[in-house]
């Protein structure tokens, strides 16, 4: 049993004889029975209540800083897969769930187009996805522009953070020419 505050008691006495002398009054007694008087002390004169001691505050709140970005991922990053699945995508011997061609698209249209198409397929819950940027094989031996582009694209914001991981696929999907990329559960999708 918890208790009383003997604090709070002291500081509410006078206001509670005075509430239960004015009830008191407005009650008749029972027939036959005493009525016993008895004698309220005396309230005390009138103290103005202490003043709310405010808590110094010892330090500014510190606001939460933004999260972090996910750190870039490169070719062959597979963060959370095991071997074997690891093995099985490289030999291109999982499911593919969803593809796009970048391949003869200008810098802006396959941005734009692979932008949309990460985003649907992270909404429908697609979880590997092959994207076709072209070997893009030039006369001076530089690489294609989309196949560079392509992956840096993939590492900013908003596709990184729907993408575990990415790789080269195997030959019979395109090779150098495409990448295999694996796609984080949508929070609209889980379970």
């Amino acid at each position: 049993m918890k208790k009383p505050n003997k604090k709070l008691q002291a500081d509410n006495a006078p206001d509670d004889a005075n509430l239960w002398q004015h009830v008191t009054e407005q009650v008749a007694p029972l027939k036959g029975r005493e009525t016993l008087h008895v004698d309220l002390p005396e309230p005390a004169s009138e103290q103005k209540p202490k003043p709310l001691r405010r808590k110094k505050v010892s330090q500014p709140v510190k606001r939460k800083s933004p999260p972090k970005p996910p750190p870039e991922l490169t070719h062959s990053q597979q963060p959370g897969m095991d071997k074997r699945n690891q093995q099985r995508l490289r030999q291109g011997k999982l499911k593919i769930d969803g593809r796009t061609d970048l391949h003869g698209m200008t810098q802006v249209q396959a941005h734009k187009s692979l932008g949309e198409f990460i985003e649907n397929s992270w909404n429908a819950d697609k979880r590997l996805v092959l994207i076709i940027t072209g070997k893009g094989l030039r006369p001076d031996g530089a690489t294609g522009v989309l196949r560079t582009a392509v992956p840096r694209w993939l590492n900013e914001s908003p596709n990184r953070e729907k993408i575990l991981g990415f790789s080269y696929a195997a030959p019979k999907d395109g090779g150098e020419g495409a990448l295999y990329v694996r796609l984080k559960k949508s929070p609209n999708n889980r379970k």
